[in-house]
């Protein structure tokens, strides 16, 4: 289980800094996102991308779920109260149930990668105004360790809330 850290940086070099402070603690490159304000050049960072920046994954598994129900409710009625002459059985259920959770799925992402993740929403100003945002998934093990190494070595550095990784599939 990862837990996301998010660490709002001053400035370009001090991300720097932190990365390679990270890479040497064993945190993999690929576990890194940085968001910058548009037009920001990043260089070597690891840009955070749709995944992490949009809503997209939330949204999709929100849809999955009321899709699911919805394709859950309309084979019951279907099977409950057939159309004159014709014979309906368990299949339609089950079909229906794949058939609105693959709809849900897909028009709620569609809708969510339009959105800012939740999270980033939170520090938007701050990212206008010129700051980083880097966040991090860490075991969470470790993390209580990595956000005191970050706090201990960068003062300047604003450490915000944590929350659980959910992994992208695959």
């Amino acid at each position: 289980m990862r837990r996301r850290l998010y660490f709002l940086v001053p400035d370009l070099a001090t991300a720097e800094t932190i990365i390679d402070e990270l890479l040497l603690a064993r945190i993999e490159a690929r576990h890194m996102h940085v968001v910058a304000r548009e037009g920001t050049p990043l260089g070597d960072l690891p840009e955070a991308d749709l995944r992490q920046k949009s809503d997209l994954i939330e949204s999709a598994e929100r849809g999955l779920a009321v899709g699911g129900v919805t394709g859950v409710l309309a084979g019951l009625t279907a099977v409950t109260f057939p159309p004159a002459g014709v014979v309906v059985g368990g299949g339609l259920v089950a079909g229906t149930t794949l058939a609105g959770a693959g709809f849900g799925a897909w028009a709620a992402s569609m809708i969510g990668i339009r959105l800012p993740n939740r999270e980033i929403r939170a520090y938007e100003d701050a990212i206008d105004a010129g700051q980083l945002l880097l966040m991090v998934d860490v075991p969470a093990a470790d993390e209580q360790r990595i956000a005191a190494m970050v706090r201990s070595h960068h003062p300047e550095v604003n450490i915000g809330d944590t929350e659980p990784h959910k992994p992208a599939f695959p």
